[in-house]
């Protein structure tokens, strides 16, 4: 997965690694932590310049260290400083140990930092290296500075955080700004970590960029520069017929509305050709309102396995507003050879026998894209969902592997998963797009882009991407409607 300074994310052990690289490069570890601390005192007075106090509370690892630097460099800049250290100083190591003894302000414990009006909190306790709940002490600490409003500057993530999942580890800072260095962390991108974050500035400390991209894994943020190369491109010569056929799939005639909205979502993301297929009773619902999108009668899987006989039917949506049950667990079965959508009642038809559905994409290249919230998730894979000790990120990992299936785990925090391990984690995504119809509109975005022979993960990846897009340029109280429209606006 080619992915840029912007989009790439390391977790804890990923950006470990790249500081160990970079020590058996020959580059000074010393020098690294320095340029750190003096990033978050930089962010401090940047963002702060009248505070009467700079509280600074150091831990016991290399994020102390930072702090150590940070409360050097701001004292040296004329704030006032104090440090409430977690631990003995004197028991720090390398460069930690090195910082302690350089910063020349004698700390308190941390258990006897009281908050004062006026207080700006830079938090250089644990940073995105915890792995295990924060200690009571620490706990009581959060608590005040909570209760007491003040701002934390956080130096690499917010103390509490789980760099990797982003989950409170027992109670963490709100921060209103975060400095990490080098490149994000997951913890920043995934709920709740994202929201208790702030804006996060991504400060180079000069580990060259070979080393990090060398580190970095399957895990990076979503963003056009990972799969616009692999968008179907217009051409004079390219005709309707050259840009995949798509169908979708209506419900009976009081629930035609979704496959319509799925439909146009389709034609607009540039698929040549578009057909509902509608139960005989929906016909006339469906053809009140369709014009540019046709129209075709299939009543039952016999009819369905006669039609695509044609196999310029390549690529199919199946679930808005269909109905749960058996009928369409017998389309996705007759579909088995062909690229298909799966949301909403699609996916809720296989919930008490989810092998059903794997095993009739089990095999080949990757042609299924699986849409669930968080519920239909939980419906196709209940012991998955089930691991507390998982991420979301791992969670649609882990099922993208189980179903050969391109997963997106749709959320404010949506994640795009592919069988072969790679995972994006979308951003951009504003909150109205929790909306009725909105899934809907992003099955057709993903279908359109499919039927013009996208890959699977790429297609879900861009189909995210635009839907969230679609939501920004749309505004406050949007409609499923007003995302078809400001698709390409």
């Amino acid at each position: 997965m080619r992915t840029t300074r912007r989009t790439t994310l390391l977790t804890p052990e990923e950006m470990a690694a790249a500081d160990r690289a970079a020590a058996a490069a020959g580059i000074d570890s010393y020098g690294l932590m320095e340029r750190a601390g003096r990033a978050v005192s930089a962010c401090v007075l940047r963002n702060f310049p009248g505070a009467r106090r700079a509280v600074v509370l150091c831990g016991p690892g290399n994020n102390g260290g930072d702090g150590y630097v940070a409360a050097r460099d701001l004292a040296a800049s004329g704030v006032r400083v104090v440090i409430h250290r977690l631990g003995d100083p004197e028991r720090l190591r390398g460069d930690a140990h090195t910082a302690f003894l350089n910063c020349g302000i004698e700390g308190v414990p941390l258990e006897a930092y009281m908050p004062a009006e006026g207080d700006v909190i830079v938090d250089a306790l644990f940073g995105a290296g915890l792995d295990r709940p924060v200690p009571t002490e620490v706990q009581t600490i959060i608590t005040r500075v909570t209760e007491a409003g003040l701002p934390v500057v956080a130096a690499d993530l917010p103390s509490g955080l789980d760099g990797r999942t982003g989950k409170i580890l027992g109670a963490a800072f709100e921060a209103v700004h975060t400095v990490t260095f080098m490149a994000r962390k997951p913890g920043h991108l995934l709920l709740p970590g994202r929201a208790l974050c702030g804006s996060v500035e991504v400060y180079d400390i000069g580990i060259p960029w070979r080393i990090v991209g060398a580190c970095a894994g399957e895990i990076a943020a979503n963003d056009p520069t990972i799969w616009s190369e692999l968008l179907p491109q217009s051409s004079a010569d390219r005709h309707k017929f050259a840009r995949g056929h798509l169908v979708v799939f209506s419900g009976l005639a009081t629930a035609t509305g979704a496959a319509r909205l799925t439909a146009t979502a389709g034609l607009k993301a540039g698929a040549g050709l578009v057909t509902v297929a509608a139960p005989t009773d929906a016909l006339s619902a469906n053809a009140a309102h369709l014009t540019a999108v046709m129209l075709r009668e299939i009543a039952d899987v016999r009819a369905l396995t006669d039609w695509i006989r044609d196999a310029r039917l390549s690529t199919f949506v199946l679930g808005p507003g269909f109905g749960v049950g058996e009928k369409a667990r017998t389309y996705v079965e007759a579909l088995k050879a062909r690229r298909l959508v799966l949301d909403a009642d699609g996916i809720t038809s296989f919930r008490d026998d989810p092998e059903r559905l794997f095993r009739a994409f089990s095999d080949g290249e990757c042609r299924l894209v699986l849409t669930p919230h968080e519920g239909e998730f939980g419906r196709l894979f209940p012991d998955i969902a089930a691991d507390k000790e998982s991420g979301k990120v791992d969670k649609a990992r882990a099922a993208a592997a189980r179903a050969n299936a391109a997963i997106v785990y749709k959320g404010a925090d949506t994640v795009i998963a592919s069988p072969d391990g790679r995972a994006l984690i979308n951003t951009n995504a504003p909150p109205d797009l929790a909306t009725a119809g909105s899934g809907d509109v992003l099955a057709g975005i993903i279908g359109g882009l499919l039927a013009q022979g996208m890959p699977a993960f790429e297609a879900a990846a861009a189909g995210v991407w635009m839907h969230g897009e679609a939501g920004q340029r749309a505004g406050r109280g949007l409609t499923a409607e007003d995302l078809v429209k400001n698709m390409f606006r």
